[in-house]
């Protein structure tokens, strides 16, 4: 089965800041051992100006939980959530087992 890790990038102090360093961030987890495929969204803004429940999104795909479990623990994983931490952005991270594709 399928495994996604997504992780839920909350609202950074300064937008402009993080999406520079944005490009780099998809870099470093483009390089996790055992990734299938990796998607990237922007939250859109709210019509009405009030604050978004989160700034981005990212989703890793993995074969299995096995391999996302073992990706996490890997020297690339750490330069990735070392980067990610960097930004001062915080973010929720979820490993979820997809049902349907």
């Amino acid at each position: 089965m399928t495994t996604k890790i997504t992780l839920i990038i909350d609202n950074p102090a300064d937008p402009s800041a993080f999406e520079q360093s944005y490009v780099e961030l998809e870099s470093l987890a483009a390089k996790l051992p055992g990734l299938q495929r990796l998607e990237a969204a922007k939250v859109w803004p709210k019509e009405d100006g009030t604050p978004t429940p989160a700034h981005r999104t990212l989703d890793l795909y993995f074969a299995s939980y096995g391999d996302a479990s073992d990706a996490v623990a890997t020297a690339e994983a750490g330069a990735f959530f070392e980067r990610l931490g960097g930004t001062g952005a915080t973010f929720t991270g979820l490993f979820s087992d997809i049902e349907h594709e």
